[in-house]
């Protein structure tokens, strides 16, 4: 039997789970609210600016922001993430700003922040090559003899890919300080999860020669304890974790997909009785932790931060065309100098 490690139920129930205690104060359960809430509104309005042409593209979490704030919680300040291309909710939590996030998806830079500042990569496009990246940083951080762990972000889909089965590799014979955090949200685009593997993703670990372990995706009190305490084994020099956070997509792949092509209604509908935000509503009320006046508040910055995402996504300034050659290699050379120059005499065309 599949054991899910679970803090909170659907209907907001608080339960204990014996290898995986967790305090909080009715501040930081406020906190964790919020994180959620304001990542959900932040993906609201990314796709509606994407559907109105302002985004090139846009990669929805709706659905998966109690797996990335319990995750992003759980940090120290200096761990390091390698995220996918989904984790919107931890760049918010690290500390990335509004305009930085949508920088890459608008299209007017390559990037979008300071890694070094906020202690998180780039996000990554090639479907699981991060993993490889931050199980070598991690080998770095353990020749140095840092305090640090970190945190390699990726979906089920990812995991049949060769980099990461490599990365797996790497960390369990170097017994590297990295915990795999692998968001399965059931859907790699169009392919179910049975598609690509016959056991649980969470028993891969044991087979590299690591543990894994299987947490309510949908719980941010189980994400957090569960990925805190795989963090704070490797900061002990204890090597790796691969924690399956079980939870679900609401949404789209992509704002390029239609995921009523391949899953149905009630599948979607089954899941929304597990809303990971309505389950800490629930608690928080039931509980008496918070009141009328806390969600008041909650709903004011979602409603500011809707404002803040249009506003900062519209005022985002175009790169001049020419910039597409900015960086792309260390120093010109002869083709690179003939392909500017064609596309700078392109570009004369249309002038007047």
């Amino acid at each position: 039997m599949t054991e899910l490690v679970q803090l909170l139920t659907p209907e907001g129930e608080r339960l204990d789970h014996p290898d995986y205690p967790l305090d909080l104060t009715a501040g930081q359960i406020q906190e964790l609210f919020r994180d959620m809430v304001l990542a959900r509104r932040l993906d609201t309005e990314a796709m509606a600016l994407q559907r109105q042409g302002e985004l090139g593209l846009w990669v929805p979490l709706l659905g998966q922001e109690a797996a990335q704030v319990g995750a992003a919680r759980a940090l120290a300040s200096a761990d390091y993430v390698f995220p996918s291309y989904r984790e919107h909710a931890i760049a918010m939590v690290r500390g990335v700003t509004v305009a930085e996030l949508l920088k890459n998806w608008r299209g007017v830079d390559h990037g979008g922040w300071d890694a070094e500042k906020v202690r998180m990569a780039l996000y990554a496009i090639v479907i699981g090559a991060q993993t490889l990246h931050a199980v070598g940083y991690a080998m770095g951080v353990q020749r140095d003899g840092a305090e640090e762990a970190v945190l390699a972000c990726f979906g089920d889909g990812a995991s049949s890919q060769g980099d990461v089965n490599e990365a797996f590799v790497w960390a369990g014979a170097q017994n590297a300080p990295v915990v795999f955090f692998c968001q399965n949200n059931q859907w790699a685009i169009s392919a179910r999860l049975e598609t690509q593997t016959r056991v649980p993703l969470y028993r891969r670990g044991f087979g590299y020669g690591f543990p894994g372990v299987r947490v309510d995706g949908n719980d941010v009190f189980a994400s957090l304890a569960v990925t805190r305490a795989a963090l704070e084994r490797a900061r002990a020099g204890e090597g790796p974790t691969l924690i399956e956070a079980f939870t679900y997509r609401m949404s789209a792949h992509t704002s390029s997909d239609d995921p009523t092509r391949y899953r149905t209604g009630a599948e979607l509908e089954a899941w929304r009785l597990k809303d990971p935000i309505e389950r800490v509503r629930a608690y928080l009320s039931r509980s008496g932790l918070a009141g009328a006046d806390f969600f008041a508040s909650v709903d004011a910055d979602a409603e500011a931060l809707g404002r803040q995402v249009r506003e900062d996504c519209r005022a985002l300034p175009d790169p001049e065309p020419q910039a597409i050659f900015e960086h792309v290699y260390a120093g010109e050379h002869e083709q690179l100098a003939e392909e500017r120059a064609a596309y700078h005499a392109y570009l004369d065309g249309f002038a007047g």
